[in-house]
């Protein structure tokens, strides 16, 4: 695990508190370990507090190639705006080794920032909510895990091509016993 912690600049604003979602995914290294370090270096951001996480879950590649992917979702609280949490991000991706060489490469780490809250962001780095998360079956089944009235039967039906699978039941990514260990 990294001893070095991702902090917010002085100069990031901070907000009053919001409920985000952040998707996980791997498929090089250890991506249980990666979920692990990444949810505590969020869990120890002043400013950032993981409130929960699915279930580890299976997924063969989506637009991309590789080895199959594990994925999950989090909650978390901020009073980071979301341009600062994507940066925390990246720089989480970064610590595990993330490369960006081109599009939808394989890769040690992945955050997506799914939902800043209620908040619709357009910019050329960032856009919220997400604009494919509806898309993905590696999404929205450890979604529905947290938020479940946000995934629609319709929404399942759509996705029910993609293959995904509930990774081992006693694989557990964050518990409130984790926080702050």
């Amino acid at each position: 695990m990294s001893e070095s912690k991702p902090e917010p600049q002085a100069n990031w604003p901070e907000r009053d508190s919001v409920v985000c979602y952040v998707a996980l995914g791997a498929n090089l290294g250890q991506p249980e370990e990666a979920f692990t370090t990444a949810l505590l270096g969020l869990d120890q951001t002043r400013g950032v507090q993981v409130l929960s996480c699915s279930a580890l879950y299976c997924s063969e590649p989506f637009e991309a190639s590789g080895p199959p992917y594990f994925n999950a979702v989090c909650s978390i609280t901020t009073s980071l705006c979301a341009p600062a949490l994507l940066d925390v991000l990246q720089h989480l991706e970064a610590q595990a080794g993330r490369v960006r060489e081109y599009h939808h490469q394989p890769r040690t780490l992945d955050l997506d920032l799914l939902f800043f809250g209620q908040a619709q962001v357009q910019s050329p780095r960032l856009v919220v909510p997400h604009p494919r998360w509806f898309e993905r079956a590696f999404v929205l089944k450890p979604l529905m895990e947290l938020v479940p009235s946000w995934v629609t039967p319709a929404m399942l039906q759509r996705v029910e091509d993609q293959v995904i699978e509930r990774a081992d039941p006693a694989v557990q990514l964050w518990s409130p016993r984790l926080q702050k260990a």
